[in-house]
């Protein structure tokens, strides 16, 4: 896998490993709450927040900085890292259904605001309960299909 994203030559930026998984903790609980209130709002709140994330970079977002500032000082220091770039694409995915849905809402397409939403949280779900980014994943799996 590592000479997957080696392959390409960026310059690469690397994250805590931690922070991914606190912010998707968080985007869970955001998203549970856009979903069960229907609050097309808090879907477009969110949306933000992944745009910042997929532009910038998840260290940047307000969930990001969260961690950096309150949490992080509190833990071990030794920190596992990641690419940045993985996280980046699923941020971009996460924004692609918030985008989707608040479209949905304001269309009056109540099932698509329900589905985008449901699918946005499933995937917030795995990486908070489970640290199992479904974004990253595709990314990764993007690389090796497209580095051949």
């Amino acid at each position: 896998m590592s000479d997957v994203l080696n392959s390409k030559e960026v310059q690469k930026i690397y994250i805590d490993a931690r922070g991914p998984r606190f912010s998707a903790s968080i985007t869970a609980m955001v998203l549970a709450t856009a979903l069960v209130t229907h609050n097309v709002w808090v879907l477009v709140a969110q949306g933000l927040v992944f745009l910042i994330g997929a532009t910038r970079g998840p260290q940047f977002t307000p969930y990001g900085l969260l961690f950096k500032n309150l949490i992080k000082p509190r833990l071990k220091k030794e920190a596992p890292t990641e690419d940045v770039r993985p996280p980046k694409f699923a941020q971009a995915v996460g924004f692609g259904f918030a985008l989707v849905g608040s479209i949905g809402a304001f269309a009056g397409f109540d099932l698509v605001f329900t589905v985008a939403v449901g699918f946005a949280l499933a995937a917030a779900f795995l990486n908070a309960a489970f640290n199992y980014c479904l974004g990253c994943e595709m990314y990764l799996l993007g690389l090796r299909f497209t580095s051949k």
